[in-house]
């Protein structure tokens, strides 16, 4: 009776948790999966099932690929960016600089803004005319633009927003992964005539290779996730020029009321994130120091 009391103990204490898993990502993510081979549900048209037939759709939607597009610059244009920012600030506050208690809190301070707000705040800087950069390009004298009235213009100023929003979240993970570094190591480089630069790129970098790991898997799902700042600031224009994957969905499932088809490509973004993270696990894994 004791070794039957023994062995239940650890699963009692883990079911609060796998009830939640369970609820909240495993049966949505399976019951998707399933909904995507069905059509939408109309008021005298029960849901059928339709097999890939939502899937094929996708293929001959170009706004889809639109999107995909879209999102994949948007990856590589805020991932990199976003990581080389929030290690130079780690590297920058890790040492004994004067004010480092404010550079801390002004680098987080964008991570704690809710998403609406900081979407509103650079929407003021893009207005066109009399926002805070027209205000500048007028100083200059150069002439008045629609940031996110242009289609050329347009994703690489949402871009922009989330390297400011999220580098400061990264960089209290690169900052608690130095602070781990023996300080030792810095005195026997410096002895050995390192520079500040191979120092970092021989030793530091090395050991914070488990956290870049970390970092990326996140900079990559967060990449891909965008709604907030899309829906307050350009709705996917000029011409679905800034329409992301996510957005897409959005607008398929809650504007235009086909469920289905917007769990097809939400099947699609799984897949995508997935096929993405395995391969960044097998290639960086094997350069990967853990102490």
């Amino acid at each position: 009776m004791h070794k039957t009391h023994s062995s239940l103990t650890p699963w009692l204490l883990l079911m609060p948790a796998m009830v939640l898993l369970v609820g909240f990502t495993h049966y949505p993510a399976v019951a998707t999966i399933w909904h995507s081979f069905f059509s939408t549900a109309k008021a005298s048209n029960p849901a059928v099932f339709v097999g890939l037939e939502n899937y094929a759709l996708a293929v001959d939607d170009p706004v889809f690929w639109r999107a995909l597009k879209n999102n994949l610059w948007f990856a590589l244009g805020t991932i990199p960016a976003s990581i080389a920012l929030a290690i130079m600030m780690a590297l920058w506050i890790n040492d004994r600089v004067p004010g480092r208690g404010l550079l801390r809190m002004a680098y987080f301070t964008p991570t704690v803004l809710p998403m609406i707000a900081v979407a509103n705040i650079w929407l003021f800087f893009y207005t066109p005319q009399y926002g805070l950069l027209e205000q500048v390009t007028q100083a200059l004298g150069l002439p008045s633009h629609n940031w996110l009235g242009n289609p050329d213009t347009v994703l690489g100023c949402l871009i922009l927003v989330a390297i400011w929003k999220e580098a400061g979240f990264f960089m209290i993970f690169y900052l608690a992964a130095l602070q781990q570094i023996s300080p030792v190591l810095a005195e026997a480089a410096s002895l050995e005539g390192a520079s500040r630069w191979q120092y970092f790129w021989r030793v530091q970098f090395p050991l914070l290779m488990p956290t870049t790991l970390f970092v990326l898997i996140n900079a990559l799902i967060n990449s891909f996730r965008l709604v907030d700042h899309i829906v307050v600031m350009t709705k996917g224009g000029p011409d679905n020029a800034s329409s992301l994957l996510l957005y897409y969905i959005y607008e398929v499932g809650f504007s235009f009321w086909d469920s289905a088809y917007a769990a097809a490509l939400t099947v699609v973004l799984l897949v995508v994130l997935a096929a993405v993270a395995i391969l960044k696990f097998r290639i960086l894994d094997r350069r990967t120091h853990y102490q």
